[in-house]
């Protein structure tokens, strides 16, 4: 999600019935000793993060046969992976989806932030009731609770992941830090290494002097063309920067500043499927 206050941050727009079962099934098909799990796992396994520069595609909206071409592909969790591309796992990491609040109500009502009066703190653009990052007990039980949907990712052939909201503590009403998404983060790239999974940063610019520390291994840039953000990204990340644009003017400037060195491509807001329509995505 952009952290300009725009008045329609783009983002994939799921599908509830396939998030909501998504969710209820790795919760409920995970064994008790790994439900149980209250942290970031301790051992790494190798991680491989995507080949900078590479075809790229940015398929949040649904799932479908990448171009001639790509070579990078983000699809949300509860899409299969594409054959043949290194695939990353999009997952919604500090905030709860719209369609999904039931269950993080019955399951874990504690996560959910709350401001003085007991009322849940939502972002009004996505109407997403924000994770309660505030603690270190409590940015425990989250790194568990999303920990266990990177492992699902990993065991669907998943490479990555990319945690989405990094920035969620601008919505908070001040009752987050930026301390306390950067800490929850930490955990995040721990359990996902610990997972064999490279893991991004998410947009934040103002986050990438530190994502190296943090555990970030690329990064995913919407509109950073259009704000002139690239660059912060290229000096904490290099090569390996996968820039989304929704304009067409911001496509045509990012890739003439850009578009040689880094993945560059233009897609519609939606996110639509080929073939549907209203899909747009150009490469430079």
């Amino acid at each position: 999600m952009l952290s300009h206050p725009l008045s329609s941050r783009p983002r994939r727009f799921p599908r509830a019935g396939l998030a909501v079962a998504a969710v209820c099934a790795l919760a409920a098909g995970l064994p008790a000793a790994a439900q149980a799990a209250d942290g970031p796992e301790t051992a790494t396994a190798a991680v491989t993060p995507p080949r900078g520069n590479s075809g790229f595609d940015y398929q949040l909206g649904g799932a479908y046969p990448p171009p001639r071409g790509v070579k990078v592909v983000v699809r949300d969790r509860s899409d299969r992976v594409a054959t043949g591309v290194y695939n990353v796992c999009y997952v919604n990491a500090f905030q709860a989806q719209a369609e999904e609040l039931r269950w993080w109500k019955r399951n874990h009502p504690s996560l959910l932030l709350k401001d003085a009066n007991g009322r849940y703190v939502v972002d009004e653009d996505w109407n997403e009731v924000l994770l309660d990052t505030s603690t270190a007990a409590k940015r425990t039980r989250l790194a568990a609770v999303v920990g266990r949907w990177f492992d699902g990712c990993a065991r669907n052939a998943f490479k990555a992941v990319e945690p989405d909201n990094l920035d969620s503590y601008e919505r908070s009403k001040g009752l987050l830090s930026k301390a306390d998404n950067v800490a929850f983060a930490r955990l995040l790239a721990a359990r996902a290494h610990a997972g064999g999974l490279a893991i991004a940063q998410k947009n934040t610019v103002e986050l990438a002097p530190q994502g190296r520390r943090i555990g970030f291994d690329f990064a995913v840039a919407e509109e950073c063309g259009r704000y002139d953000e690239c660059g912060g990204y290229v000096s904490a990340y290099g090569s390996r920067v996968f820039v989304v644009e929704y304009r067409s003017r911001d496509f045509t400037k990012a890739c003439a500043a850009w578009g040689d060195r880094l993945s560059v491509i233009q897609r519609d807001r939606d996110l639509r499927p080929r073939g549907t329509t209203g899909y747009v995505r150009k490469a430079c």
